[in-house]
C-alpha cells in the first residue's frame, strides 16, 4: 500500500519548493534574455531547434505544467508561439507574465487541490505539487541546451549557478583587471 500525500505535507512541499521556483525561473530568463535578438534563427545543426524555438518550448512547457498545477489538469493543445513574439526579449516578457499569473495561483491552492492527482499523458499520475519538481527539470534541463548556443551565435553565458567566464571576465573588465 503506497501512503498518501496529506495536504499539509502539499502545503509544506510547496513552501519548500517556491523559493527554488522563482530563483529557478530568473536564472532561465537571464538565459533566454541573453540570446542575441539578432540571431534567434541559430541552431547548432539542421535537426537542432533553433535558439527562439528552444526558449519558447522552456517557456511553453513550464506555463503548460504551472497552468495544469492550477486547475488539476494537464491541457496539450499546442501553444504556438505568436508571431509578435519573435524575439528573445519579448518571449522573456512573456514567461515572465505567465510565470507570475501561474504562481500567483498556485500560491493560493489549498492543500487539497495540491494533493489532487494529476494525470500526465496516461503515463503516470502524482499530486499536482509533485509536478512543481518535474517542471523545473525539464526547464533547467533545456535551459542547459541553450546556453550552450549563446556562445557560436555571439552571446555571453549569464552565471547559472556560480559566475560564468562571461560573467567574470565582464567582472574583470569594470573592475580594470586584465583576465
Amino acid at each position: 500500500m503506497s501512503a498518501q500525500m496529506t495536504p499539509d505535507q502539499a502545503k509544506f512541499l510547496l513552501a519548500l519548493t517556491l523559493p527554488t521556483i522563482k530563483t529557478e525561473h530568473e536564472t532561465t530568463k537571464r538565459v533566454i534574455e541573453a540570446i542575441p535578438l539578432d540571431k534567434g534563427d541559430y541552431r547548432p545543426e539542421p535537426v537542432a531547434k533553433s535558439a527562439l524555438e528552444l526558449a519558447w518550448h522552456i517557456v511553453a512547457a513550464e506555463h503548460r505544467f504551472l497552468g495544469g498545477i492550477c486547475v488539476g489538469k494537464f491541457d496539450f493543445t499546442p501553444n504556438n508561439r505568436p508571431d509578435s513574439i519573435n524575439n528573445s526579449a519579448k518571449i522573456a516578457a512573456w514567461f515572465d507574465e505567465s510565470f507570475n499569473a501561474n504562481l500567483k495561483q498556485i500560491e493560493g491552492l489549498s492543500g487539497e487541490q495540491l494533493t489532487k492527482s494529476v494525470d500526465f499523458r496516461g503515463m503516470f499520475q502524482m499530486p499536482a505539487v509533485s509536478f512543481l519538481q518535474l517542471s523545473q527539470n525539464h526547464s533547467i534541463h533545456h535551459r542547459g541546451q541553450l546556453s550552450t548556443y549563446l556562445r557560436p551565435m555571439g552571446g555571453k553565458v549569464p552565471s547559472i549557478y556560480g559566475e560564468s567566464y562571461d560573467a567574470a571576465q565582464a567582472r574583470a573588465a569594470r573592475e580594470g583587471k586584465a583576465s
